[in-house]
């Protein structure tokens, strides 16, 4: 049976967008039945592609998240996904105040339950490069916990 995942944080033009594209390539390249999508906890990004950074360093690591739309996290989503994973304690507690329940943390899956920084306030690219890898290795392990 398919499971089904959403990626939340805050705009859904950063983070998010880089968890749902690293998702989508693992799950093709292992061959998964894994629904993916990501959005954003508020409004002022809906519609929008990612961020310049997100969409360059998503590219440089071979995936491709320019046609990504932000989209704002729904009350019909609680229904929907199987699993909601908030990408920082201020995404966690935004959803658990719309009444999302059992929201994971992403930081949980290989970073000792560290918050994803938001590289959207960084300066320079480098943060993105440091987002990217730590999104990556956390998305792929919880990925294989759930095949186990």
């Amino acid at each position: 049976m398919s499971k089904s995942i959403i990626f939340v944080c805050l705009g859904n033009i950063c983070r998010s967008p880089l968890a749902e594209g690293i998702a989508k390539d693992y799950i093709k390249s292992k061959n998964l039945d894994i629904y993916i999508e990501s959005a954003g906890t508020g409004s002022w990004h809906i519609g929008e592609a990612p961020c310049e950074n997100s969409i360059k360093v998503a590219k440089q690591n071979g995936i491709d998240i320019s046609a990504q739309r932000a989209r704002q996290i729904k009350t019909e989503d609680f229904k929907k996904f199987d699993y909601v994973i908030g990408l920082d304690n201020s995404n966690i507690e935004n959803l658990k105040k719309l009444g999302f329940k059992n929201v994971l943390k992403l930081g949980d899956y290989g970073f000792n339950g560290e918050d994803v920084p938001d590289p959207y306030f960084f300066e320079g690219f480098e943060g993105f490069d440091k987002v990217f890898s730590m999104i990556d290795f956390c998305v792929k392990n919880f990925i294989d916990n759930l095949k186990s």
